[in-house]
């Protein structure tokens, strides 16, 4: 399963500008955050939890940024 994470990435442009500066807020490597937005880890709960904090995100609305599944192209 694959998530679409394009309203996560929009929501960091708003609040932090870049991933790096989001990263840093939340004590993460550049890379470490790359490669869950890129799927290559996941996001554990502490970290989905920071990143509502960081940027916004209502607790209800959790499933929106970080569960919604991509569709697939064909």
């Amino acid at each position: 399963m694959s998530f679409d994470y394009s309203k996560l990435r929009g929501k960091i442009k708003e609040h932090c500008g870049t991933q790096a500066v989001l990263a840093q807020r939340m004590g993460l490597s550049h890379a470490a955050l790359s490669d869950k937005l890129n799927e290559k880890s996941d996001f554990s709960r502490n970290e989905i939890s920071k990143m509502c904090d960081i940027l916004g995100i209502p607790r209800s609305e959790i499933d929106v940024y970080f569960f919604t599944e991509a569709v697939k192209k064909t």
